[in-house]
C-alpha cells in the first residue's frame, strides 16, 4: 500500500514539470550562475562572518557578472527580566538588506531582505553570556547566508 502511494506520487511530480534546482551538479546552470557573484565587503565583526558565510556558499570563480551589496542590522533584546531588573534571556536578531547588481549594465536584478533569530539564555558567568552571544551570530551568519544565496540561485538561473 505504501510503495503503491509513493509510486503515485512519483508519478505525479514527474509530470508537473519540477526539476532540481542544483540538477547538473558543479557544471549545471545555477553553480555557473552562483561562481559569478562577488561579495562586496559588508562592515563589522557580523559582516566579516556573513561575506565569509557567501563566500563559501558561492566559490566566486573568473570574473564576476554579479555584485552582492549587503548592509546588516545586528540587534540583541532582553527578554526575560527578573524581579531585580536583571535580564534573564536575549534575543538576537540578525537582518539582511541586499541587492544584486549586474555588472554589465549596473542595473539591481534582486533588491530583497533575509534575516533570522536566535534566544540566549543570560547566565550568571558573563563569559558564558557573551560566547553564547558570539555562538549565536555565528549560527545567524550561516542562516541569512543560506537564506541569500537560495534567493539568488531562484532568481538568476535561467529556467528550460
Amino acid at each position: 500500500m505504501m510503495r503503491a502511494a509513493v509510486l503515485a506520487l512519483g508519478l505525479l511530480l514527474a509530470g508537473c514539470g519540477l526539476r532540481p534546482l542544483y540538477g547538473g551538479g558543479e557544471s549545471g546552470a545555477v553553480r555557473q550562475t552562483l561562481s559569478g557573484v562577488e561579495v562586496a565587503p559588508i562592515t563589522g565583526q557580523n559582516g566579516w562572518l556573513v561575506a565569509n558565510a557567501l563566500r563559501d556558499r558561492l566559490r566566486q570563480e573568473g570574473p564576476a557578472r554579479y555584485r552582492l551589496e549587503i548592509r546588516l542590522d545586528d540587534d540583541i533584546t532582553g527578554l526575560g527580566i527578573r524581579r531585580d531588573d536583571s535580564i534573564t534571556r536575549e534575543r538576537r536578531t540578525l537582518r539582511a538588506r541586499y541587492q544584486l547588481v549586474d555588472l554589465s549594465n549596473g542595473q539591481v536584478r534582486l533588491d530583497a531582505t533575509a534575516g533570522s533569530d536566535a534566544g540566549i539564555d543570560v547566565v550568571t558567568s558573563e563569559y558564558a553570556t557573551i560566547a553564547a552571544e558570539r555562538s549565536a551570530l555565528e549560527r545567524l551568519s550561516l542562516i541569512v547566508a543560506d537564506q541569500i544565496v537560495t534567493r539568488i540561485a531562484l532568481t538568476t538561473t535561467p529556467r528550460p
